[in-house]
């Protein structure tokens, strides 16, 4: 069986165990490096009643290269910074008008692995799709997902003492001109597109709400949405 009939094989939630709560942030717009250490402080310092969170953001204009990222893979990033992270996966960009969902979840409380999680990520970006007749779908070793082979949403995930950090970001309104002064996730020649351009909405705010309820369900979890004060990253 392969990865992507795998996926496609798991259940919608979590095995039918109760929803465990999820407080959800909204940062708004936000530069990357500042949230970024703020997911790394949380993961460290969580314990096992810690409750899992899901942050949702839109950076300023970024390309961040993963653990393994190879340098050749940024062509030519101009005016845009270039940041080395400790994600999986190679080079993405980050900017307005892109939904950056970060789950942070304890995968051992809820009883999942890496692929698993991997797995119901792909698949709620799938359904949010779907609400607005678009066919999403997944491509053999290439986390992610796809539509009519152009890339929507990129995914880098981070697993430390058995929670996760880093996540997905979904293209959704966005200027896609950076795109083109990378390879994007390491693939040349890589196609990218946004929700808005496969005929779906334009308001980041309609496809947060549709991505967080997808998510929730798919991981088996009741969101809380959280009030967050404008130095919650500082």
């Amino acid at each position: 069986m392969d990865a992507v009939t795998a996926c496609e094989a798991l259940p919608s939630n979590t095995l039918g165990q109760p929803a465990t709560c999820c407080r959800v942030r909204d940062l708004g717009r936000q530069p990357y490096e500042p949230v970024w250490r703020a997911m790394q402080r949380y993961t460290d310092r969580r314990d096992e009643h810690s409750p899992d969170e899901l942050w949702l953001v839109e950076h300023d204009p970024v390309f961040t290269l993963g653990q393994a990222g190879r340098t050749e893979h940024v062509l030519f990033p101009g005016d845009i910074p270039v940041l080395h992270v400790d994600r999986g996966g190679q080079v993405t960009y980050h900017g307005p008008g892109q939904v950056v969902a970060y789950p942070l979840i304890d995968l051992r409380r809820l009883k999942l692995g890496v692929r698993d999680l991997v797995c119901r990520i792909e698949q709620a970006v799938i359904d949010v799709l779907a609400d607005w007749n678009i066919h999403g779908e997944r491509t053999p070793g290439a986390p992610g997902i796809y539509v009519a082979g152009a890339k929507v949403m990129a995914l880098g995930l981070r697993v430390r003492r058995g929670c996760s950090f880093h996540g997905l970001a979904f293209n959704v309104a966005m200027d896609l001109e950076p795109f083109s002064r990378i390879n994007p996730c390491g693939y040349e020649g890589l196609h990218v597109t946004s929700v808005l351009d496969l005929g779906g909405p334009s308001r980041l705010d309609t496809v947060k709400t549709a991505l967080v309820e997808a998510l929730s369900t798919r991981l088996g979890l009741t969101p809380e949405w959280t009030e967050t004060g404008p130095d919650f990253c500082a």
